[in-house]
């Protein structure tokens, strides 16, 4: 991670750490970037969510690429993975979300995506923070180098025709809920549901450019609970403000995470022979629970550090076909290169039809064992983690547990923490041992 960007982009409150002025400079460098590089003019698509500050930061990125000699393809309101799509099947340069996810409303970013609807590697976000950094210095297009807008309501519709054309089942005489959390799904996922001939009931789609994630989606998916089961839904399912993530509420009103669903998809590409190398890829966050349900089925995993661009590259490098977190970010890497929340709702709609079993039998197998974690302020997070008698303790948990729990104490990426969680058979259990490391890490003198 960079001096600005993060593992999800550069991302802060609108107009305090993420500014206009940085928006200009990023569309400055890039179409500079890619022009001088590729020898022509530049070609970047850009999205954008329904936050009131994204309109200001599309019009600063357009300003920044157009006075840098590159064209810039507006998208309007629309999806992560719609952009990321785009990207990559209509020959882009690279591509621009502004949307800062789950966040509130005044917070917002700006995510870079390269030609192949990947996330930005790291050498070129390093150059573009220099450029922030008024390290480098790039010429201004003049004449007929300027650059130029150009309306792209086009691909958005055109990423809804892809959608369509995933499902292989009409969802007509289902009943289904949708929760588009006040944001860029609001303008998608209705008309694919829709389409395909559901039955489709839609809450929170009525963006104002305030209320993006506000008490709705996938945040606050209790709304959607009470939805499903007070009008008697087959299933529902919640996006968040960018819909890169999809969590799922059964006709019982039961949530069902994104462990659940790399359960119930990962074991139905592995009944008809899709799932490649029999491996499903987790985070270290994933529920232990989950990880008992694909043993007891013979599916294999990988566990990577917390982040949708940590799974995203096991996959990439080891050709998986599945990967995500328990927050929703599911990756079906034959289909997307990022997270998508429509798609990985029209995923578990295909097994419901295929299967004829409700979404509460699918989800059934994965049994959530409790969870407790604490956070411990610390003078060094390497000094705490590392020391022999830390390690000590959590060994001497790891031991007890077994094969009936597991413990992981982990960094901070952001914060002067350490994480110490314990999953077990019961709340009391996980106290008493997460407690026994904290307790050691206090007498070491390691708190601040």
């Amino acid at each position: 991670m960079g001096k600005y960007f993060g593992t999800d982009g550069f991302r802060g409150e609108a107009n305090k750490n993420l500014t206009f002025d940085h928006a200009v400079k990023i569309g400055r460098f890039l179409g500079w970037y890619y022009g001088a590089r590729l020898d022509k003019k530049a070609k970047i698509v850009i999205g954008k969510d329904t936050r009131s500050s994204s309109y200001m930061f599309e019009y600063a990125l357009c300003t920044g690429l157009m006075a840098s000699g590159a064209d810039a393809y507006i998208m309007h309101v629309t999806t992560t993975p719609s952009v990321a799509y785009i990207t990559r099947v209509d020959d882009f340069d690279c591509g621009i979300m502004i949307s800062a996810s789950h966040n509130p409303y005044y917070d917002n970013g700006i995510k870079l995506l390269n030609s192949k609807g990947e996330k930005m590697d790291e050498e070129t976000i390093l150059k573009v923070e220099d450029y922030l950094d008024d390290k480098l210095e790039i010429p201004i297009a003049q004449r007929h180098e300027i650059g130029r807008t150009v309306d792209y309501v086009a691909g958005r519709n055109r990423y809804i025709g892809y959608l369509i054309s995933m499902s292989k089942f009409s969802f007509r005489d289902m009943k289904v809920g949708l929760d588009v959390a006040n944001g860029a799904a609001w303008s998608i996922a209705r008309g694919v549901f829709d389409a395909l001939g559901a039955k489709t009931y839609v809450i929170n789609d009525h963006p104002d450019g305030y209320n993006i994630n506000t008490e709705c989606g996938s945040t606050h998916i209790e709304h959607l609970q009470k939805f499903v089961v007070e009008n008697g839904l087959d299933v529902g399912f919640a996006y968040d403000g960018d819909a890169d993530r999809c969590l799922c509420v059964d006709e019982k009103g039961n949530v069902v995470t994104g462990d659940h669903i790399l359960y119930i998809y990962g074991l139905y590409m592995k009944e008809r022979g899709k799932l490649l190398n029999n491996k499903v890829v987790t985070t270290v966050m994933s529920n232990f629970g989950l990880y008992k349900a694909l043993d007891k089925v013979g599916i294999e995993y990988e566990k990577t550090k917390v982040g949708d661009k940590y799974v995203y590259e096991n996959m990439s490098e080891n050709g998986h076909r599945i990967g995500g977190e328990q927050s929703g970010h599911i990756i079906f890497t034959k289909y997307a290169t990022t997270g998508d929340g429509i798609l990985t709702s029209l995923k578990l709609m295909e097994v419901m039809l295929a299967k004829h079993k409700p979404m509460s039998e699918l989800a059934a197998p994965v049994v959530f064992y409790p969870q407790v974690l604490k956070n411990v302020r610390v003078i060094s997070k390497p000094d705490a983690q590392n020391d022999p008698d830390v390690q000590a303790a959590v060994k001497a948990v790891s031991d007890a547990l077994g094969d009936t729990g597991r413990i992981l104490v982990r960094e901070s990426g952001t914060e002067p923490v350490i994480r110490v969680m314990v999953e077990a058979e019961s709340n009391e259990i996980c106290e008493k041992y997460v407690d026994s490391v904290i307790d050691v890490i206090r007498s070491k003198g390691h708190l601040a």
